[in-house]
């Protein structure tokens, strides 16, 4: 294909304008195309708001990590012991020391609320933003009445950058160890269309949990074996497709099927259609396919963040919003990894904190170092916390746990304007409620909004046109 016009164009927009017809893009996409291209090279344009929402399923012991106890019973404090933070006054658990280290980047709402001691619905509410269930909620299966997710509306309502989706989940999506879907990480009411763009780099495994392949266990011990390799989708162009085969129109077809069965299995796309501009983009830019291979990272930026799926997903995540995308939910573990109702503080000392410690840790160097970080907002929270009383179901465990606990949870933040040494509320004296200022998943979903722009009065738009509220509280005071 030739193009006489007296512009000089670049060898990507003439293959992206060459594509539309193959890829049956109407002319309603042409204008994203040349908004992209367009605000790709102008220098003026500010720095995008992006986020990371790390999730942690199975929910993280608060006593545990960032609101430890001292000086409560025995039974209630644990076995760990708090250690100073580089911020006055702020300790945290002695198995973070290298966050302990950066409190200064990072801050902490210790009183986030919601009713629900259910997996299930606590997935939910912490992944929409949503404390009340939506009609017809099944803890069995996720429902097209859910709530929509926090990924799907901030994809909605935040502007594409670089023909890429703009919200993304990783490494896997949340499947219960008996097979069956965690409800409250898709679209749900805004249509499948609009669900995140998942990039399954994490093989599914029923019975074994962690950072693989450094810090895998399974919860009770059932001694089945963890051979997963973590591997990003391969969406690279084969070895001797030149540029100039590229411009040919067969050989382009052909490689686009090709590629679309890659996608089709590996980030489990529902409507094609919606990532037909962000396929140009997976193609023909090796950066992307960078972003992915983070197995194959330099060996020191691996040994900073972990060779593990806790550091890979991470460096992923920071590699694809530096790219383009706005909103990344990284699931740090599969479905219930954090579900410590036994073996709890062995399991925390040697297999969950370490490696979050590190990962969390070198995401938040490489975003300050590179200047990303004041752009960048990071919340990391699970779908509830832990009970106050440490409890021992010996059928099961050899070792005590706590238990399911959705009256009280610490929710960390980082960058994005965010305040570091800063807490907000407190839970009471045995970490079970709020003792002061309670906050709830929907303050925790309307600072990720504020951060990434959208503005208060924004609405999403179902087939039938009809608005519907983005915002359902205020954005948490005293972080920022």
């Amino acid at each position: 294909m030739q193009f006489d016009h007296p512009t000089r164009i670049s060898r990507r927009t003439a293959v992206q304008a060459g594509s539309i017809g193959l890829l049956g893009l109407g002319m309603n996409h042409v204008a994203a195309l040349r908004e992209a291209a367009a605000s790709a090279g102008d220098s003026a344009t500010p720095p995008a708001r992006t986020c990371i929402y790390i999730f942690l399923s199975g929910g993280l012991a608060q006593h545990d990590s960032f609101d430890m106890k001292p000086h409560a019973p025995d039974d209630i404090r644990g076995e760990f012991t708090p250690i100073s933070t580089s911020t006055s006054g702020i300790q945290v658990c002695e198995h973070l020391p290298m966050l302990a280290q950066r409190s200064h980047l990072w801050s902490l709402c210790r009183s986030l609320t919601h009713p629900s001691n259910e997996h299930s619905a606590g997935h939910h509410i912490m992944l929409t933003g949503r404390t009340m269930l939506p009609p017809g909620f099944s803890a069995s299966a996720p429902r097209p009445t859910d709530w929509p997710c926090i990924a799907s509306v901030a994809g909605s309502a935040t502007r594409p950058r670089n023909n890429l989706p703009p919200a993304a989940s990783l490494p896997e999506r949340l499947v219960h160890y008996s097979g069956r879907v965690i409800p409250g990480q898709f679209a749900g009411q805004m249509g499948a269309a609009r669900d995140p763009w998942f990039i399954e780099a994490s093989p599914y495994h029923s019975t074994s949990y962690g950072a693989y392949p450094e810090y895998e266990f399974d919860h009770q011990e059932r001694g089945n074996a963890d051979e997963r390799v973590f591997q990003a989708p391969n969406l690279s162009l084969p070895h001797g497709l030149t540029d100039r085969k590229l411009s040919r129109r067969v050989d382009l077809l052909g490689e686009l099927e090709n590629q679309r069965r890659y996608l089709d299995h590996h980030a489990h796309i529902e409507s094609f259609d919606r990532y037909r501009q962000g396929a140009l983009s997976l193609l023909t830019d090796p950066r992307v396919k960078a972003a992915l291979d983070v197995t194959n990272a330099d060996d020191a930026v691996q040994e900073r963040y972990g060779r593990n799926s806790f550091g890979w997903s991470l460096l992923m995540a920071r590699r694809l919003v530096e790219l383009g995308v706005n909103l990344v939910q990284v699931n740090l573990g599969n479905d219930e990894t954090w579900d410590t109702h036994g073996e709890a503080f062995p399991h925390l000392k040697n297999k969950l904190l370490p490696p979050t410690d590190r990962a969390i840790s070198a995401l938040l160097d490489d975003l300050n170092e590179r200047g990303l970080l004041d752009e960048t907002l990071i919340v990391m929270a699970g779908e509830f916390g832990r009970t106050p009383k440490i409890t021992h179901l010996p059928q099961h465990y050899k070792l005590p746990g706590r238990d399911h606990w959705g009256a009280v949870q610490t929710v960390f933040f980082a960058g994005g304007g965010v305040k570091g040494g800063t807490v907000v509320g407190a839970s009471d004296k045995n970490g079970g409620y709020p003792a002061s200022n309670p906050q709830k998943p929907e303050n925790m979903a309307a600072t990720i909004y504020k951060s990434l722009g959208i503005p208060a009065t924004a609405v999403w738009r179902d087939e039938a046109d009809r608005p519907h509220h983005i915002y359902h509280g205020e954005p948490i005071a005293g972080l920022t």
